[in-house]
C-alpha cells in the first residue's frame, strides 16, 4: 500500500480522537467519579510511558532504580523539577561509578 494512505489514516485517527469528545460532550460532565477519573488520566499515561524508560535507559537496572528512588523521594518532599532531575542524574552517575569500581 501507499505510504500516503498510512499517513492519511494516522492523521484521520488522531483528528477523530481529539474532535469526537468536543462534538459529543457539549454539556459539562457532572459525574464526580468521571471527572476525577478523567483528571488523573494524563498522570497515569505519563507514568506508564516514563517508568519503564527510567529503569532501562541506564547501563544497569540498579542505577535506574537508584534514580527512581531518588526522584520519588525528592518529589514527595516537594522539591522543584530541576532539583529532582539533577539529583536523579547525580544518583545514576554515582551508582554507575560505584558499580564500575566493584
Amino acid at each position: 500500500m501507499s505510504i500516503y494512505l498510512y499517513i492519511f489514516t494516522m492523521a484521520l485517527t488522531t483528528y477523530l480522537i481529539r474532535a469526537l469528545p468536543l462534538t459529543i460532550f457539549r454539556k459539562p460532565i457532572r459525574s464526580r467519579f468521571l471527572r476525577s477519573f478523567l483528571y488523573y488520566v494524563p498522570y497515569c499515561c505519563l507514568t506508564a510511558m516514563t517508568f519503564p524508560a527510567i529503569l532501562s535507559s541506564t547501563a544497569s537496572i540498579i542505577s535506574g532504580a537508584a534514580a527512581l528512588v531518588t526522584a520519588v523521594f525528592l518529589a514527595y518532599r516537594g522539591k522543584s523539577l530541576i532539583v529532582v532531575a539533577l539529583s536523579s542524574s547525580a544518583a545514576v552517575l554515582l551508582a554507575e561509578w560505584v558499580l564500575s569500581a566493584l
